[in-house]
């Protein structure tokens, strides 16, 4: 019934345009008589008469039919107008996306997707937030974030992962002029070392926290702090070594990494989404430049 008086509407702008049936149904290219009855059935629907055929000069609309076409026109333009934005989200000439990582991806995943996604498509509107990961998945459920950046493993009903890279740490110090690789250090070594560690707040933190209890080493955290740039400064200013992910590392010239013996676990960074939820034109689009990001930085495959 919709598409049935959508097209009475064009039918009866046509008739108006024209102030004639012929006219109007050549421009339409339906007979004259198929249009002549659409339009009776319109104003038997609303249940008036729209147009006064008895003019010698040709049809033209009544008082009510002038009311009528003034709201049509307006009709069809804010339909038009829907249509227009309706792809131009499909094109991701505009469109928002919803995005939660856990706070380590802020030092060195979430600036270059940010900015590629600008590049890309500087009409869509990008939300960041960083948080916990078991606030990821709440919103995700809830319909607060369209995707999240985490690190897979048991998530909640209703939350999928879908692996994008291994992560690797290692241990991290100040880089020394001139200096050469570091040698491994055997994890025991750690004992003897004072320690910059991001807060118990951080996914990373427990992930150190486990692999020290494990191997039953118990270093000196001398500072704590509750974010990655706050580490990687004190780390260059001082003689503390911290625990970060290598392509935080790899990114700072004044830093430099040791691998440990053992080395710690990888971890598989996935990206987040609500199962069976609708994927928006910019969530697509951020899924796929983010699996290019990750090819082209050659990062472990997960």
């Amino acid at each position: 019934m919709a598409a049935l008086e959508l097209r009475h509407l064009r039918y009866l702008l046509a008739v108006a345009e024209h102030a004639s049936f012929t006219r109007a149904a050549e421009e339409l290219r339906i007979s004259q008589p198929t249009l002549s009855q659409q339009i009776k059935q319109l104003e038997s629907t609303i249940g008036v008469q729209l147009l006064d055929r008895t003019g010698r000069s040709g049809v033209r609309l009544t008082d009510a039919g002038e009311t009528y076409v003034l709201h049509a026109r307006r009709a069809l333009r804010d339909l038009a107008a829907a249509e227009r934005a309706v792809r131009d989200v499909a094109d991701l000439s505009r469109g928002h996306l919803r995005l939660a990582v856990t706070p380590t991806f802020t030092a060195y995943l979430v600036g270059p997707l940010a900015a590629e996604l600008h590049a890309r498509h500087p009409g869509i509107t990008l939300d960041v937030k960083d948080m916990a990961q078991d606030r990821i998945e709440a919103g995700l459920l809830a319909d607060e974030l369209d995707l999240g950046i985490a690190f897979d493993g048991p998530h909640l009903p209703g939350v999928t992962a879908t692996p994008l890279y291994a992560e690797t740490l290692s241990l991290v110090t100040a880089a020394a002029p001139a200096a050469g690789p570091h040698p491994p250090l055997p994890v025991t070594g750690l004992a003897d070392r004072q320690l910059a560690l991001l807060s118990g707040d951080f996914a990373t933190r427990g992930h150190i926290d486990a692999y020290l209890a494990d191997h039953r080493v118990r270093p000196r955290i001398a500072v704590e702090g509750n974010s990655v740039q706050t580490l990687t400064e004190i780390v260059r200013r001082t003689d503390l070594a911290t625990v970060l992910p290598d392509a935080v590392t790899e990114d700072h010239a004044h830093l430099a990494p040791v691998a440990l013996e053992p080395a710690l676990p990888t971890r598989t960074v996935a990206l987040l989404r609500r199962e069976n939820a609708y994927r928006s034109s910019a969530a697509g689009a951020f899924t796929r430049l983010t699996h290019e990001h990750v090819r082209a930085r050659g990062y472990t495959p997960a």
